[in-house]
């Protein structure tokens, strides 16, 4: 079975019920039968582009949130920038979290790298967020940009895609020992309330069990709040 419609329709299913759609519901919004848009979730039949663009109207995505398959290649993993390079550089896939105090809530999210088929040696990256809809339903929130790889940091630049004014900026580690977590620093100004704000955050090569302990290592604590208001600055510190 394709790889790439196997993708999609996995993507379709995934959005589907975010939605909180039935297979039937979804079929009767496209005009298409239950089994045909069952065969469309397990990849069994290709779909063409009219059909995709109906489906992510339906959906409320972006259609390039159904297709945005990046198989690993091995020839992206050895044009990343020599030095020293830690998994984060290596990753084609990473998982991101951080702590939403204006809704009490850990959020997740995912970020997909892939080389630009315009300019070898440059990245792109999607960043996908994880979040809850006033109606209780799971729904993401979609971002695309660009990535830039130094010995110590990896920077990215995101831009939502339903709202082009909303920008973040995604700093991390590139950590000199071996291990799965990273830390980084989400900011940029609040589309919602037009505030500047600023996101500790954790940035992991495997998907992480959001356990009290990891949650409560992405809170501040009183006495580094202390500390950064004497520095008027926000600090996020490289520690293992």
């Amino acid at each position: 079975m394709n790889e790439i419609n196997q993708y999609v329709g996995k993507q379709i299913k995934i959005h589907r019920k975010n939605e909180g759609l039935t297979l039937q519901q979804l079929a009767d919004l496209i005009h298409k039968s239950r089994a045909t848009v069952s065969k469309y979730e397990s990849g069994e039949i290709t779909l063409d582009v009219q059909t995709l663009y109906d489906i992510s109207k339906v959906l409320h995505v972006n259609i390039n949130e159904l297709i945005d398959y990046c198989p690993v290649r091995e020839q992206e993993i050895m044009a990343i920038p020599t030095g020293y390079r830690s998994p984060f550089f290596e990753a084609r896939r990473l998982y991101f979290y951080y702590y939403d105090g204006r809704h009490n809530k850990l959020k997740d999210g995912i970020i997909d790298i892939y080389e630009s088929k315009e300019q070898q040696g440059d990245y792109n990256a999607s960043l996908t967020i994880h979040a809850v809809t006033p109606h209780g339903r799971n729904s993401a929130i979609y971002y695309t940009g660009k990535v830039i790889y130094s010995d110590m940091l990896i920077r990215f630049t995101f831009v939502n895609q339903y709202n082009r004014l909303d920008e973040v900026l995604l700093y991390i580690f590139n950590p000199f020992e071996i291990r799965d977590v990273t830390e980084g620093l989400l900011s940029g100004i609040s589309s919602r309330d037009f505030l500047p704000c600023a996101f500790k955050c954790f940035v992991t090569l495997t998907p992480q069990e959001p356990t009290d302990e990891f949650c409560k290592q992405l809170l501040f604590t009183n006495k580094e709040l202390k500390r950064w208001q004497k520095l008027n600055m926000l600090i996020v510190d490289n520690h293992g």
